[in-house]
């Protein structure tokens, strides 16, 4: 009986250990989609309202930012992309929204919607969007982002 309950024992304590590590994992990573949900959603209140110091902020020193129309920008470019208002929108909606993350690395995917009032674009513009970002020093950083028409429209 001795031997079952040794036995038995150890297994409970592996199994709580399990219990507890995987507790912790997921509140690791509940905490790091709810921070990169955070800075999601700073960068979409700055492209109504640019602010250079939340977009400098937001974006890492090695961003590959590729437009919609083909054109890609780097850190310095992206931030004139809304303060020059290259891109002026007045409204954006992001639906469809998958965060992936592994590590300090996350994959982003969505549809985004915005209404723009920039001569020569459409007044509505409709776009599937791919970012990557990279958590910094602790922050989650833009690292790429990739735009793209959607397909058919």
């Amino acid at each position: 009986m001795n031997d079952y309950n040794s036995v038995f024992k150890k297994h409970l304590c592996f199994a709580s250990l399990m219990v507890v590590s995987i507790s912790y994992q997921t509140a690791a990573q509940s905490q790091d989609e709810t921070l990169l949900a955070q800075a999601l959603e700073r960068f979409r209140i700055a492209m109504v309202q640019p602010d250079s110091v939340v977009l400098a902020d937001l974006a890492s020193e090695d961003l590959e930012y590729v437009h919609s129309s083909g054109t890609v920008r780097n850190k310095k470019d992206f931030i004139d992309e809304f303060i020059k208002r290259w891109t002026d929108v007045t409204n954006v909606t992001i639906s469809d929204q998958t965060i992936r993350i592994t590590g300090d690395n996350a994959i982003v995917r969505h549809r985004l919607v915005a209404d723009s009032k920039k001569a020569g674009y459409p007044p509505v513009i409709d776009i599937i969007v791919l970012m990557v970002w990279r958590k910094e020093n602790g922050r989650w950083k833009m690292l790429a982002r990739q735009a793209a028409k959607i397909p058919g429209k």
